[in-house]
């Protein structure tokens, strides 16, 4: 009797130190792929920076634009996010991370051809446009990829960290416009070419990754009245957070002369606050939740615009372009906040595989509204100045705050 106890008490720790064995190596190959995934974080970060450094610039320089044409450029360049949610639908069967390989090829083929065939400004448009679809597939993505290698307790943490590292590579891109167009000559098409490298190092990574088979293969579209907030939160989101994309450089382009250099200067700034926010946001959004995050982000949007509208009207331009620019600054640094209404969506899904189709449904809805925005912005600004263009977002952001407070969580 005591010896067949003690050969069932054996089998036991056998079967418990099995147990223990494989939960390891099954952690190692889980932090393999989170680790492959910063990676990808880095070399996308690379290129955004670039990117977003010198895109401004490149149309104000080539093509001359007005405000108000500047404004209707977001029309081309949003429409593909409009439509993210019926691209990834229709991409599905790839799964996660072969659709996010194919997103870095089209962003690269667009940054290619930016660089080297866009001759007229129709032609323009039609890269931009590719390197839109591109960027948009990635975007809701790299949330649900993130928050499927991480747990329930660590998905602000984690997705924090991703950004973290995606912000560092950043300043790297900002390093090679600073250096390139200060020092070297680097010229705009050089420098989209140096950004689709990179993105198609993200692309060769991503290959690299576990692909898990999809549990579902047909077309999806998953609108479900429980994402209902979410749903009005991505398009009021949409509307502010346009207007900044569209105008805030804007501003600083036509109206105090900064140069790709200063936005490669503002961007390490950013860079450098945004690394700490992006780890106190994601903590914070796991202790204290996505309704304290995105109301506070709201409150300081307000303080922002106001910043934007009055500058110019109560200090001298040398001191009204430091305020301008600190709003910029603080602004983007901020823009993490966005991964708080990832994983809202994630802690209330009603099935695990309504994530990624309702993330992308948010994403398109924030894109459909965000291709309307500037052209009446554009309007806006040609007709009374960029000032008023500031006050109808923070009008925005007050709606931002009152909907933000209305997010209610289960236990």
């Amino acid at each position: 009797m005591s010896s067949n106890t003690e050969i069932t008490n054996n089998n036991i720790k056998k079967q418990s130190v099995k147990a223990h064995f494989l939960n390891f190596l099954s952690g190692l190959h889980t932090d393999r792929d989170f680790t492959l995934f910063l990676i990808v974080g880095i070399f996308t970060g690379i290129a955004g920076g670039i990117n977003s450094t010198i895109f401004n610039n490149f149309l104000s320089d080539t093509y001359n634009l007005s405000a108000s044409a500047r404004g209707i450029v977001e029309f081309p360049r949003e429409l593909p996010g409009s439509l993210i949610v019926i691209v990834l639908a229709m991409l599905s069967f790839l799964g996660d991370i072969k659709t996010s390989v194919l997103g870095m090829l089209f962003a690269s083929l667009g940054m290619i051809g930016l660089g080297m065939f866009s001759p007229s400004f129709a032609s323009m448009l039609v890269w931009m446009m590719l390197l839109s679809l591109g960027t948009h597939i990635f975007m809701p993505l790299s949330s649900s990829i993130g928050m499927s290698l991480s747990k329930k307790e660590n998905f602000g943490s984690r997705l924090g960290r991703f950004s973290a590292y995606n912000l560092m590579a950043s300043i790297m891109g900002y390093g090679v416009v600073w250096l390139g167009f200060k020092y070297l000559g680097l010229t705009y098409k050089i420098a989209f070419i140096i950004a689709a490298v990179f993105y198609v190092f993200a692309a060769v990574i991503l290959s690299f990754m576990k692909t898990p088979k999809p549990k579902k293969k047909k077309i999806t579209f998953i609108f479900r009245k429980e994402y209902k907030l979410y749903y009005i939160l991505s398009i009021v989101n949409g509307a502010r957070k346009q207007i900044f994309l569209t105008f805030a450089p804007w501003v600083l382009i036509q109206v105090y002369h900064l140069s790709p250099p200063t936005f490669a200067i503002l961007g390490f700034i950013i860079s450098a606050l945004s690394i700490l926010t992006r780890t106190v946001i994601g903590n914070a959004i796991d202790i204290k939740g996505e309704r304290f995050v995105l109301s506070l982000e709201a409150i300081v949007l307000i303080v922002i615009c106001l910043g934007y509208s009055f500058a110019a009207d109560i200090f001298p331009v040398s001191i009204a372009v430091i305020i301008i620019a600190a709003c910029y600054i603080i602004d983007n640094s901020m823009s993490v906040v966005e991964m708080a209404r990832s994983t809202y969506v994630k802690k209330i899904a009603v099935h695990p595989e309504d994530v990624t189709p309702t993330l992308s449904a948010g994403t398109s809805f924030d894109h459909v509204i965000a291709m309307t925005i500037p052209f009446f912005g554009g309007i806006l600004w040609s007709s009374f100045g960029y000032k008023y263009v500031f006050l109808a977002a923070a009008l925005i952001a007050v709606l931002n705050l009152f909907l933000s407070m209305k997010i209610k969580i289960e236990a």
